[in-house]
């Protein structure tokens, strides 16, 4: 059974016989429920880990690796407690806003993720990998194990893609510590810092994927693309930017693979299968896109 907020509360050693504990919930995520607490005047955030989220690729022991790592660099919420077996996660509660769309698409913003995502690339190595094209194929063998439907494309989206697997593994690229999960409501800014919060699926993968989720997940323009490409690379090459494009195509098969998957196991009241298709939609009309023969081009001279 899980626990609730205040037996996780007494199994922080750190407040153990404080009474000034208050404890308030917070809004926002689809997976966890994350609650703040203030205590001897300090904040933290308490995240006590949704059902089944292993069957998401979750392993809280990963995530907590990489939040520590990334805590320390100053990039992320500093971990305060990890609360074992669970894998419920203290972090230090950031006094920082969101980060809007808007905003985060804006030149100086890109140019400081650009350098935030450079900073976390550059870690040492977390435990744990992210590999889309395997992330794909659990999450579709989970799904089908729930009796979800798919969309009657879905054999022909998995061609395409082995098919961008194929192309890219041509110029494979060494795995690096990626966050994998670039949705805005993970970013905060605190002043000129930025922050990344929620680790769930960090791991070594390749650095374009989250260059991609980024871009995706925030509808970048091409000229949005450019600015990151340049932001990050100093400049942009034409296999850069067949590489970052058909990222974002696979950052969509993910999206919507999850979405899948929680339809078939959430309990949450939220429409996982409006959220799959939604991707769906978008990645078979990317697919479709001239501009695919271009990038494939590109890649496999």
């Amino acid at each position: 059974m899980a626990l609730t907020q205040v037996d996780v509360i007494a199994r922080v050693p750190q407040w153990t016989g404080t009474r000034d504990i208050v404890v308030t919930p917070l809004s926002g995520g689809i997976t966890n429920t994350n609650y703040r607490v203030d205590v001897g005047g300090q904040s933290y955030v308490l995240r006590i880990v949704g059902k089944n989220t292993e069957l998401l690729g979750i392993d809280r022991n990963n995530e907590y690796a990489a939040n520590l790592a990334a805590g320390k660099l100053g990039i992320a919420p500093e971990v305060f407690y990890f609360i074992e077996p669970e894998g419920y996660l203290v972090t230090r509660f950031l006094k920082a806003q969101p980060l809007p769309p808007v905003e985060l698409k804006q030149p100086e913003n890109i140019r400081k993720v650009a350098a935030l995502l450079k900073t976390m690339h550059a870690m040492a190595d977390i435990p744990g990998e992210f590999i889309v094209f395997r992330v794909v194929e659990d999450y579709e063998q989970v799904a089908r194990r729930y009796q979800v439907v798919f969309p009657d494309n879905y054999d022909w989206l998995k061609a395409r893609m082995y098919e961008a697997e194929r192309i890219l593994s041509k110029e494979a690229l060494p795995l690096r510590p990626c966050h994998n999960d670039l949705l805005n409501e993970n970013f905060l800014k605190d002043g000129d810092r930025i922050y990344l919060l929620d680790w769930e699926y960090a791991g070594m993968g390749d650095i374009y994927f989250d260059l991609a989720n980024l871009s995706v997940n925030h509808e970048f323009s091409d000229t949005e693309d450019q600015w990151l490409l340049e932001a990050y690379f100093g400049r942009t090459t034409e296999r850069q930017w067949a590489r970052l494009k058909i990222m974002k195509i696979l950052s969509d098969f993910r999206e919507s693979m999850w979405g899948l998957v929680q339809t078939g196991i959430s309990e949450l009241d939220f429409n996982f299968h409006e959220y799959a298709e939604k991707h769906f939609n978008r990645m078979t009309q990317n697919y479709q896109d001239p501009h695919w023969e271009n990038w494939r081009s590109t890649l496999s001279a």
